[in-house]
């Protein structure tokens, strides 16, 4: 990040005002106390100490008779009681521009892929005052992803929030790859990754599979990795807003912001507030929880200028979804896909549960009678099968009447039909990807709905693409 240290001229007497200076008086790990004299410092104020390298401070708190505490956004080892601090006067900064595009990026806007510097951009803070509710805009329409199941039961709004909750290994990280793979090459605008406490190899897995499909020079990634300093992974979300909203408000296009993974921005903040010394509230979360993820989300919206969308993995601590910070992500969500284990245990992947997932765009008035009309059934027919299955563990499918054999062997085609191959995992599982419209989704849907592949075996709609894969695979599986 780069601040200015010009002096401030004073008004009416034309002579110059030095920066206050301060100095270290405690320092706890990452936080430390900055005491200035006769100069009372504002939170959010950006402090650079007197060594070589400079460090970067944040005041984070006051205490006082001119006292701060402070975060020291990255190494901590320079510093030393007593040293001599500058109060820059102004918020963190961040450059930006168009040569961000396809660089990768850590939270302090500096470029980690080995490539040339960025000094000479300009730079914005890092947290602007936020978008008036006048000049925001909705209904800019729905974002095709190809992905079978989450076009038909959650279609996600353009210009809105999707999440995607899940534990750890129900396929959170492979679904953010396939949507980047399926739309990004499409997609008309700029791809924005953040990856918040990512492993070094994931992000450095992401900056290759960018190169191969050849959108790197449309896309900037932004990584808080896991072994860096707290506060370093806490701003990492607030830097790729800071670019995103460049590139919407200054530029006017269109962004697509990814990002991996939104709790570990939660985990960041809780222990930034445990080393800023606050007391803990539910669950041990920190009680400033919930307006530190609003500051975040309230910051993903659409102007007259351009709309940035979002898609965000989140990790659900144990599977409980009751837990404060997957909880409190929903508020802010139009789309909310919920990955179960269960169903990863049965091999359907994507593992996305039909009957929990939901999207405020899936009415009549935003995809359609049509499409709503066979979501519905979808819906309705899957459900009295997961009522159904008691009674099938129990008795077995044959006490069942021949209405309700009819309604299961249906589910379960439509259970396999919204499994998908992915383009990520062929490597893998060596069978081809498919980006499947949603048009296509819809009518062999309606033609399982409606009987028309009664006949065909269940094992014929397992992992296939669109319809008329489906009578090929059925023969595949006669022979």
């Amino acid at each position: 990040m780069s601040t200015s240290n010009e002096a401030q001229t004073s008004k009416g007497s034309g002579s110059q005002t030095l920066p206050p200076k301060g100095r270290i008086s405690a320092i706890q790990g990452t936080v430390v106390d900055v005491m200035f004299e006769g100069h009372d410092p504002k939170i959010g104020d950006c402090l650079h100490t007197h060594s070589d390298p400079i460090v970067e401070l944040e005041v984070a708190d006051l205490l006082g008779q001119g006292s701060c505490r402070c975060l020291v956004l990255g190494d901590s080892r320079p510093l030393e009681l007593g040293m001599s601090v500058t109060n820059t006067g102004l918020p963190l900064q961040i450059h930006v521009g168009n040569e961000l595009l396809g660089r990768m990026l850590n939270a302090r806007g500096e470029p980690i892929d080995g490539g040339e510097p960025i000094d000479h951009l300009a730079s914005s803070p890092i947290r602007p005052p936020r978008i008036p509710l006048s000049q925001r805009r909705t209904g800019q329409g729905i974002f095709q992803t190809g992905i079978k199941i989450i076009d038909l039961l959650c279609p996600l709004e353009q210009g809105g929030k999707a999440g995607l909750f899940g534990g750890a290994g129900v396929g959170k990280t492979v679904l953010i790859g396939e949507i980047i793979n399926n739309m990004a090459a499409g997609y008309d605008g700029i791809s924005l990754f953040c990856g918040i406490g990512e492993r070094c190899r994931e992000a450095e897995e992401l900056y290759r599979e960018l190169e191969d499909v050849g959108v790197r020079d449309k896309t900037i990634m932004v990584f808080g990795q896991m072994n860096e300093v707290p506060p370093l992974r806490w701003r990492a979300g607030h830097t790729a807003m800071t670019i995103g909203e460049y590139f919407r408000d200054t530029l006017g296009q269109d962004v697509l912001v990814l990002i991996d993974n939104i709790f570990r921005f939660v985990q960041a903040g809780s222990e930034v507030s445990a080393l800023l010394g606050r007391a803990p509230s539910r669950v041990g979360y920190q009680p400033t929880l919930g307006s530190e993820l609003a500051d975040l989300e309230e910051r993903i919206c659409s102007t007259d200028r351009g709309s940035m969308t979002s898609i965000q993995a989140v990790y659900v601590p144990a599977d409980d979804f009751t837990d404060p910070a997957a909880t409190h992500v929903f508020a802010h969500l139009s789309a909310s896909i919920l990955l179960s284990r269960a169903r990863a245990s049965e091999g359907l992947y994507p593992a996305i549960d039909p009957l929990r997932s939901n999207s405020t765009q899936l009415t009549p008035q935003l995809v359609g009678a049509e499409h709503y009309q066979i979501a519905t059934s979808v819906r309705q027919v899957l459900s009295e099968y997961e009522d159904l299955k008691d009674i099938i563990a129990m008795l077995g499918l044959q006490e069942l009447s021949r209405n309700d054999r009819q309604l299961v062997g249906r589910a379960r085609r439509l259970e396999r039909y919204l499994t998908q191959p992915f383009f990520t995992t062929e490597s893998f599982t060596a069978t081809p990807g498919a980006f499947v419209h949603c048009s296509d989704t819809l009518k062999s849907c309606a033609s399982i709905l409606n009987g028309e592949w009664d006949d065909v075996p269940e094992e014929a709609f397992f992992m296939v693409g669109a319809s008329p894969t489906v009578p090929e695979s059925a023969e595949a599986t006669a022979d």
